[in-house]
């Protein structure tokens, strides 16, 4: 099928969002950018904003509702991956149904008529704009990042370093299994000596 690289990027795009979230401790939620200034969501709030928005961009520009509420009952990280875990799962599964006729029509966005693929491909950058700010929340914190595409520092450092990619957990069960039992990630080696940066101080 024409279309089958959105689905297949989609089916990997929410597993690196439930794997960004892993990486943060409970008492992170309530933390934001700066104290004192609101316009930047707390840890929290980006989780509730990625479940609120898909939400609402898959029932109202893409048709399909999974008929679950978009938040779950207790606002705690492990409860806000699970939720988004089985909504996403619900809606990947409705896209692998969907064939090249109902790809190639035309929908609402926002206020304007664009294609599925087109309001497909906003909304998984839309995700990894959040995930990223995520990211930095996590360096800002302190804490160990695993690879959600490649390489990072605490995986080895740079690509060209040959810095292997190591993932947190090798699945969505296995991130659910170790993180209900209270985290048992990957070990990672850090980057030793390397330089992280191509622009190293």
């Amino acid at each position: 099928m024409r279309y089958a690289f959105l689905v297949e990027t989609y089916a990997t795009e929410r597993v690196k969002v439930v794997s960004v979230w892993s990486e943060f401790r409970d008492e992170d939620l309530p933390v934001r950018l700066r104290e004192d200034d609101p316009r930047g969501r707390s840890v929290q709030e980006q989780m509730v904003h990625q479940c609120v928005s898909e939400d609402l961009w898959f029932r109202n520009m893409l048709g399909i509702d999974v008929g679950a509420p978009p938040l779950p009952k207790q606002e705690v990280r492990l409860e806000f991956m699970k939720r988004y875990a089985e909504d996403s799962g619900k809606r990947l599964a409705a896209l692998q149904q969907k064939g090249e006729e109902w790809w190639e029509g035309n929908t609402k966005f926002f206020d304007v008529q664009r294609s599925r693929p087109w309001v497909m491909t906003r909304r998984m950058t839309h995700t990894s704009h959040h995930r990223g700010q995520l990211m930095a929340m996590l360096r800002m914190l302190g804490r160990d990042v695993h690879s959600n595409y490649g390489p990072t520092a605490d995986t080895g450092g740079l690509m060209q370093n040959h810095a292997p990619t190591i993932y947190a957990y090798e699945s969505l069960e296995e991130l659910f299994a170790g993180e209900g039992a209270g985290g048992k990630k990957t070990d990672l080696p850090g980057a030793g000596e390397k330089a992280v940066t191509e622009r190293p101080a």
